[in-house]
């Protein structure tokens, strides 16, 4: 009768650990997974909109001009503007090579450049935008499997639990017998949580969308008479040698 009571013990502490475990594995794996997609998106951010931001700047060229293109654009942060891309002949040539270049006079050609990378961009960050609002939405939905998880499997119940079949305590006095260590479960059970991934929205930037080209078009063209002519007229086929 020992024996089968203690096999019988066995086999629900194999049940209740592969259940635990078994959950517990499941999120961890999520987590993993959503890590992976966050790297992606900083990826994305960087070849969809990082180089093009740049590619706009160095075309520009001054700051001042840069910060009016970003209260003409609504763009509030100056992602990826360093003085130095400014000034770096080499960036600029790997930039800016194998870029179309289409247009009449060296003006056209300056403005369709920035025209044409200006609509690249646009489309880039609404890739990745919807990019960043499933990360949102991935992050939170972990976030909520792991509270149900923890409220579901209440490590200290469950220690107290073990403990008493170990002594025998549900034979002996019933199901609420046995004696418990409240604290040394609580650390346990601290120990043993799960934290939650950091939301994507704190780890990756988020742009408000940038109006289409036709409507700031002319406001645009002004900024880039401007820089145009600080930059002594230049020949934008020459940016990528």
């Amino acid at each position: 009768m020992h024996d089968m009571e203690e096999m019988l013990s066995l086999e629900i502490k194999k049940e209740i650990a592969d259940r635990y475990f078994g959950f517990r594995k499941m999120i961890e794996d999520d987590s993993r997974e959503y890590d992976q997609h966050v790297l992606d998106a900083f990826r994305q951010l960087e070849n969809e909109v990082g180089f093009d931001l740049v590619r706009l700047y160095i075309l520009l060229n001054r700051e001042p001009l840069i910060y009016d293109f970003f209260r003409l654009t609504g763009l509030r942060d100056p992602i990826f503007l360093d003085p130095y891309l400014l000034q770096s002949a080499s960036i600029r040539r790997r930039l800016f090579r194998g870029q179309a270049v289409h247009g009449f006079t060296r003006r056209s050609r300056f403005q369709n450049l920035f025209f044409d990378i200006y609509n690249r961009l646009c489309e880039g960050m609404e890739h990745y935008g919807a990019t960043l609002k499933r990360l949102v939405a991935e992050g939170r939905a972990i976030a909520e499997e792991i509270e149900v998880f923890h409220r579901k499997n209440d490590l200290g119940s469950m220690m107290g639990f073990l403990r008493r079949l170990d002594s025998g305590a549900m034979h002996e006095s019933g199901a609420m017998a046995g004696g418990l260590n409240p604290q040394r479960d609580s650390a346990l059970e601290d120990k043993m949580r799960i934290t939650a991934p950091q939301g994507a929205e704190t780890l990756l930037p988020a742009f408000p969308p940038l109006p289409p080209l036709k409507t700031c078009k002319s406001q645009l063209r002004d900024l880039l008479d401007a820089a145009y002519a600080a930059q002594g007229q230049p020949e934008v086929q020459l940016f990528g040698r």
